[in-house]
């Protein structure tokens, strides 16, 4: 962020010894939020919230670049060699074919560059502010020290915050601690010198959310955040390709080969009583033919063609020298939904503990996924559009209370009520559902003991799993209108039912595989699922024999 300057209290350097009304105080701020004037000189004032440089160098370094291989400085000694043997024509020559070759590279590259920037332009990432005491979407870039964010499940912390309110707020804070399990955050204050991995009133630009909700104070943004101070201090330099390494090390071969066999005959010259000068001069010629001038024109001629085929695949090349590395590739790593499959989840059906059909489970999962306030997730979006739209009723059903679902719970609970009932659903993955259970619900409303029916619910999901489901349980117990429900509530609930989920695989993803194959590619998939639903989609995609590792046998 170019216009970034330091914060203008000492005091916001240690924010999290704050308390809010303090904090509020050394931003001029309030907890109305920023008035659109307010943000406007912020943004002048602090520049926008992103660590990208707004100047023109890496396109200087990005021309520059195009000059460093070795065996382009070896035409261009040649060029001078040429020169001071009074060859102009060879010079000019030389020199021409290395431009056209190094702008032929910097044209494709700085094209490459552009799109992508026009690429991040269509998928900028937003997040919620208060706004002259209104919640507003805005983008990220435009957030300014004193706003106020709210925060939910999947959300990317935009800049160094200050927590305000948080229920059952989980952090992955992996980037700055190496730590790989979510952090608990919590309001309060704590002392300056408190180390960052122990900062758990505070919330980190470049984080996310795993689970809960949260409102936080903006106290720093761009390069003057963790994560940009973290930026700044790397050099962001691309890693060097094997072919990138394969010219460099032929380039000094050449040189090397050159400069011995110049050596060589020049000392055999003299040693024979040649003209010194003559010697010298015929070396030098020898040094310009030996030197391959086209070369780098050959090379930037063929992976621009190569860019140019793959554009009108809709794959955009940042650096011409990948594309050889991309062609050696010999093992491809994807994730399945929305690469393998359509990315469409579509619920399937809802069944009771016998598998048959049950209106009352997808009554209950619709009450869960509809009413649930945090992260909007497809799962919950299948539900809702595959529930018949309910007609107005007398007594509708209204939020009381909510866990939201977290990566360690892996479930999500809702407390509803309406004048006649209290209930508390929860839904989420099977095993775990059936944890919390200790009695079931057969289809004639009867309760029987979990263990009675464990079996039967266990032959169910596995058989809908070998069927290329993805399977979640619904449990619900009775609420109190008089207290709402809590997480250590989470026990002794009653199993209904199985919600069922799919997400076809992609048209002519067979047909993709085979010619991978024929490649010699090999296709590794890599998911969130369990393996009995990756083992189905890979035969349905045509791998006969899939063998599926998980997390123990890694």
């Amino acid at each position: 962020m170019d216009k970034q300057n330091p914060q203008d209290s000492h005091q916001t350097e240690c924010f999290w010894s704050l308390s809010s009304t303090e904090a509020f105080a050394s931003l001029a701020a309030d907890q109305k939020g920023l008035t659109s004037k307010q943000a406007v000189s912020r943004i002048k004032q602090y520049g926008h919230n992103t660590l990208k440089s707004g100047n023109k160098a890496p396109m200087l370094l990005l021309l520059l670049s195009q000059f460093k291989s070795p065996i382009t400085i070896m035409l261009i000694i040649a060029a001078l060699l040429s020169a001071s043997l009074g060859d102009i024509a060879d010079t000019v020559i030389i020199l021409l074919i290395v431009m056209i070759s190094s702008l032929l590279g910097f044209w494709q590259e700085r094209g490459a560059a552009n799109a992508v920037s026009e690429l991040l332009k269509m998928v900028q990432l937003h997040c919620t502010v208060l706004r002259e005491g209104e919640k507003k979407e805005i983008s990220i870039e435009e957030i300014v020290p004193g706003d106020i964010i709210y925060l939910s499940a999947g959300d990317i912390i935009p800049g160094d915050s200050l927590l305000l309110e948080a229920q059952e707020l989980f952090i992955d804070e992996a980037a700055f601690t190496g730590e790989t399990y979510p952090v608990e955050k919590f309001p309060g204050v704590l002392q300056p010198d408190i180390p960052l991995a122990k900062r758990s009133n505070s919330l980190f630009m470049g984080s996310n959310v795993i689970s809960g909700k949260a409102i936080g104070l903006i106290m720093k943004t761009g390069s003057q955040t963790e994560f940009g101070k973290i930026s700044t201090s790397l050099q962001q330099k691309a890693p060097e390709t094997n072919f990138e390494r394969g010219i460099r090390k032929f380039g000094y071969m050449l040189m090397e080969i050159t400069l011995i066999l110049v050596i060589i005959i020049f000392a055999v010259n003299v040693f024979l009583h040649k003209p010194v000068l003559d010697s010298f001069l015929f070396s030098l010629a020898l040094a310009v033919g030996l030197t391959p001038q086209l070369l780098p024109a050959i090379i930037s001629v063929n992976l621009s063609t190569g860019a140019r085929r793959m554009a009108k695949h809709q794959v955009i090349v940042k650096r011409l020298s990948s594309i050889e590395n991309f062609g050696s590739m010999d093992i491809l790593c994807s994730d399945k939904t929305g690469t393998i499959t359509e990315g469409k989840v579509t619920l399937k059906d809802s069944l009771s503990i016998d598998g048959k059909h049950s209106d009352k489970v997808l009554q209950y999962a619709w009450l869960n996924a509809s009413m649930q306030q945090g992260f909007n997730n497809p799962i919950d979006k299948a539900i809702c559009l595959a529930y018949p739209k309910p007609e107005s009723s007398t007594d509708p059903y209204h939020v009381q209370a909510e866990i939201p679902y977290d990566f360690i719970r892996k479930r999500l609970t809702v407390q509803v009520k309406n004048k006649k009932d209290n209930l508390v659903i929860t839904k989420g993955a099977l095993m775990v559902i059936l944890n919390i259970c200790n009695q079931t619900e057969t289809a004639d409303g009867s309760l029987v003991p979990l263990d009675q029916n464990r079996a039967k619910i266990l032959d169910q999901y596995q058989q809908l799993s070998d069927a290329g489901f993805r399977t979640l349980g619904v449990a619900y117990k009775a609420g109190s209108a008089e207290k709402n429900f809590t997480r250590d509530q989470e026990q002794q609930m009653i199993f209904l039912g199985f919600i069922t989920l799919f997400d076809p695989p992609r048209a002519g993803m067979s047909a993709t595989l085979t010619k991978l194959k024929n490649l010699g590619v090999q296709l590794k998939i890599i998911t969130g699922d369990n393996a009995l639903v990756a083992k189905s989609l890979e035969q349905q995609i045509g791998i006969a024999t899939p063998k599926i590792l998980i997390g123990s046998t890694l």
